[in-house]
């Protein structure tokens, strides 16, 4: 899991952008009662929002600050928030406490992503109306259960090549906006979801986890409302639904996210962000 996004996770350069701050650096984590994050900060004095990135199974928040995702957020006036994914005692530690059967952790990551967020938006100013939370394969995974069970943690959601582990939820809180992303081809985490460690634990089946968010949505009709193809992108958008919406991306690659995902995801979460400003 840690081929992170190929050319879309490609390093750059921050320093202009990011400002000074006490905490957050690659080598400075901030701490909360419950683990540690990292944080970059826009050239600006009101951020319009922030962005939270969930790193992989086996990744460290720091590895994040320097990616396409975290140096557009910054561009476009977002905070950047790279959290840590931390469990010493589990067979992965650095990993999320993704839901699932037989697969315990011994930290509640709903509840730390909340402290965190809570501190984002004490000492940045940012409500939690205008943060994304965002992440890929085990991350995209954890962003999955909080958007199913803490579904006003954050404005929005963008999983990507992750979904519900097994057992699957029976049904979700409520309506949310989710962008999600899969490689049609990603043999790591299958559409369909795999078995894992002598099938004692499985991936949950991405249509599966879909058809439950619809249900949370209240989207009556199974098929979307709308899709479209667009060069190698093969988008389905369930816009109709009595509360929220679904937006599905599948592309032909593997484990990863394709050229182009981090601007077409920061640009779907600047549109909710106006739709809630008309």
């Amino acid at each position: 899991m840690k081929r992170m996004f190929g050319a879309v996770l490609a390093t750059v350069a921050l320093t202009s952008t990011a400002s000074a701050q006490d905490c957050g650096e690659a080598q400075t984590p901030c701490q909360t009662e419950t683990g540690s994050y990292h944080i970059l900060l826009p050239d600006t004095d009101a951020p319009r929002g922030a962005v939270l990135f969930l790193h992989g199974g086996g990744g460290r928040g720091a590895g994040l600050l320097n990616t396409n995702i975290a140096r557009q957020s910054l561009e476009r006036g977002f905070v950047f928030v790279a959290p840590n994914g931390e469990h010493p005692d589990a067979r992965f530690p650095n990993n999320w406490a993704v839901r699932a059967k037989n697969f315990g952790h011994e930290k509640d990551d709903i509840a730390f992503l909340n402290d965190v967020m809570d501190e984002v938006s004490s000492r940045h100013g940012v409500a939690r109306d205008k943060m994304l939370l965002s992440g890929f394969s085990r991350g995209g995974s954890m962003v999955w259960d909080v958007a199913c069970f803490a579904p006003a943690s954050a404005r929005a959601y963008a999983p990507a090549a992750g979904a519900f582990w097994d057992d699957l939820p029976e049904a979700c809180e409520g309506p949310v906006d989710l962008f999600h992303t899969h490689g049609w081809d990603d043999r790591t985490v299958p559409l369909e979801g795999r078995p894992l460690f002598g099938a004692s634990v499985f991936q949950g089946d991405v249509w599966e986890s879909l058809r439950i968010l619809r249900a949370a949505n209240g989207c009556e009709n199974r098929q979307p409302s709308r899709s479209a193809v667009e060069g190698d992108r093969w988008f389905r958008h369930w816009e109709d639904c009595a509360a929220g919406r679904i937006d599905l991306m599948l592309h032909p690659g593997g484990h990863g996210s394709p050229p182009g995902w981090a601007p077409a995801v920061l640009d779907w979460f600047e549109a909710r962000l106006e739709e809630d400003a008309l």
